[in-house]
């Protein structure tokens, strides 16, 4: 770990599951940041399985949990038992950030409230994720990303085609567009701590993420605004930001703008269409956008990729390749833009993760490791709390950190 990074000797107990909160911890940790992963003992955080649960890709390799827990150490903690309550407050007086997840009833129920662990450390910034925020009818509700970001927020009522159902979305595409949210809520405490000395209690929802993204929208209905029908292809409100396939399969995201158009005409080798009254100007466009988008159709299925790639480029006409994972993991702007990154200690299927998208010029990141192994460092982290030898068997013994077999196990 490197010294002299952003967060070198930040301390961070991240106590939180799946990958909102801990995405938020990860992003630390690039920065230097030591993050200690808190998760039940035997087999750990539920998001180990995920790489084996359909509709994921299936793997002998978690790369999921590589990917949100990398440059971590791991403590198994069973918080239900009688003497967890002892850790607890050792970790929450050694640390500067405690992140968490659990629905409002089960702190409680396990003392770990932000009015609970404040009381041991002033200065501790305490960040929190909920479904649906920590007000309101469905504050004790639980929430993924599918149902409070996707659902709820509005977005999923976007994304689909005229008469079919919503589709599903990505499975923690939601999350980790919260995990920056998070980050940024506990770098603007952290902010204010220097300032002020004073800790602090953050927190966001999935809810709240997924709106923002959609605030546009949401925007729109707050002033009554008039939206146009649901999507349909090729009966756009605009041919001219829509989807269009090349001769090869390939689709293309195209968002010409209004001063474009003499340009796209040419493009597409259509160069009368300037005249044509049906187009002449934005309004006239719209009002016949079925037929300038079948016309664009046509002419986009007549080429393959390679050749819309080089017209649209020297056009300077702003479009997007419709890519899949499999073909993002080899582009270059990412490989080049460090999005794309090494990680180390995986075996040899997998030598490369998801950098976060947060970068700071002339700061270079952490490199990728491995995420914890079950009660990997147990040991390790509690005599750095100043845990005997004796104290951690006694610990052990009750049942409030994992058997020395889990220790071992992955």
């Amino acid at each position: 770990m490197a010294e002299d990074n952003v967060f070198s000797g930040l301390k961070v107990v991240d106590m939180a599951s799946w990958i909102a909160g801990p995405g938020a911890t990860t992003i630390l940790g690039e920065f230097g940041a030591d993050v200690i992963k808190v998760e039940p003992p035997g087999h750990g955080d539920g998001y180990r399985l995920l790489h084996e649960v359909p509709p994921h890709p299936r793997s002998d390799v978690d790369y999921a949990w590589n990917a949100t827990n990398r440059n971590k150490r791991g403590l198994a903690l069973n918080l239900k038992s009688k003497r967890a309550g002892d850790v607890v407050k050792r970790l929450v007086e050694w640390a500067d950030v405690f992140v968490t997840n659990f629905p409002p009833p089960v702190r409680e129920r396990l003392k770990v409230t932000y009015e609970d662990v404040a009381r041991w450390n002033p200065r501790l910034i305490y960040a929190d994720i909920t479904g649906y925020g920590d007000r309101g009818p469905d504050a004790d509700a639980p929430g993924f990303d599918l149902t409070a970001y996707w659902a709820r927020s509005g977005l999923l009522s976007m994304l689909h085609d005229a008469g079919s159902p919503p589709t599903l979305a990505p499975s923690g595409s939601g999350d980790h567009a919260t995990a920056v949210g998070l980050y940024a809520s506990i770098v603007t405490a952290l902010y204010r701590r220097e300032r002020t000395g004073k800790g602090g209690y953050v927190t966001t929802s999935l809810i709240g993420e997924g709106t923002w993204s959609l605030a546009v929208y949401v925007a729109a209905a707050l002033c009554g605004a008039k939206f146009y029908p649901q999507h349909d292809r090729l009966k756009p409100p605009s041919a001219l930001i829509n989807t269009y396939q090349t001769s090869d399969g390939v689709w293309i995201m195209l968002v010409a703008r209004d001063q474009e158009w003499p340009g796209l005409t040419a493009m597409i080798g259509n160069p009368t269409l300037v005249d044509d009254e049906r187009f002449a100007d934005p309004a006239k466009r719209a009002a016949h956008s079925a037929e300038l988008a079948a016309i664009l159709d046509r002419a986009f299925r007549s080429a393959p990729l390679a050749h819309w790639r080089e017209r649209l480029s020297h056009a300077r006409i702003t479009f997007g390749i419709v890519q899949t994972p499999e073909q993002v993991i080899e582009d270059p702007a990412l490989l080049e833009n460090e999005v794309i990154v090494p990680i180390e200690g995986c075996g040899d299927q997998l030598t490369r993760t998801v950098s976060s998208p947060v970068h700071l010029h002339g700061v270079e990141k952490v490199r990728a490791r491995r995420a914890p192994k079950v009660g990997e460092h147990d040991e390790e982290v509690l005599a750095q709390l100043g845990f005997s030898h004796g104290d951690v068997e006694a610990l052990r013994a009750s049942g409030a950190i994992t058997a020395l077999r889990y220790a071992k196990a992955g």
